[in-house]
């Protein structure tokens, strides 16, 4: 199948690329740097914006699956998370297609940001507050605004081994935990639901 990667050059985006080629699948890239992989005869890099119309839509035109992996290390307000969503939104509009649409998020953002543990919520008060204002905005243009999606919202990330073993909570529940889980994983989710979507319309939490 066709695979569209946006936010593609490094953390779980690089991790889905190189996840997606190895299943045998086609792969176009979209990053503001170049994607650090060596050539393969399916891999097609577009550097560009996600923010770029232009960009966003030489990237996914003809996509089966389009994965939305960017993000940002700026504690600063941004809207590039929800500036994204809408130019994505028109590009598909515009193609006329219905590629599924996977769509990293956190655990955190919309409704979920009250099931967060109290250490978590002093967490993101402190440095992630305002890039996951954006992501809930995010989440909720993309859910009103289009039918196949999955919001992926893993816990806190960290750089161990792929395990294929994970636990997928979609739904939220007092008390639930949802703590760490590798970036590997994390793709391995990703890529899975690209493939065969069993969440469409959820937003699945990631955690051991």
């Amino acid at each position: 199948m066709k695979i569209s990667i946006i936010g593609a050059s490094a953390g779980i985006g690089l991790q889905v690329t190189r996840l997606a080629l190895q299943h045998g699948h086609e792969v176009a890239t979209l990053s503001r740097r170049v994607v650090p992989l060596p050539d393969h005869q399916k891999l097609r890099r577009v550097q560009g914006s996600a923010t770029n119309p232009n960009d966003v839509r030489a990237a996914v035109e003809g996509a089966d699956a389009i994965l939305v992996t960017i993000g940002t290390k700026s504690p600063l307000a941004t809207t590039m998370f929800s500036d994204s969503a809408r130019i994505l939104l028109q590009t598909i509009r515009e193609m006329g297609s219905s590629p599924t649409l996977i769509v990293l998020t956190g655990f955190g953002a919309g409704d979920s940001w009250g099931y967060n543990s109290i250490p978590m919520k002093v967490l993101f008060t402190l440095f992630l507050k305002r890039a996951y204002v954006d992501k809930s905005e995010q989440e909720r243009l993309i859910a009103s605004g289009y039918s196949r999606w999955a919001m992926v919202r893993p816990g806190r990330l960290t750089n161990g081994a792929m395990t294929g073993h994970y636990r997928v909570l979609d739904n939220l529940e007092e008390g639930m935990r949802v703590g760490a889980i590798s970036r590997a994983d994390v793709a391995h989710f990703m890529v899975a639901q690209a493939e065969h979507p069993t969440y469409l319309g959820k937003y699945p939490a990631l955690t051991y």
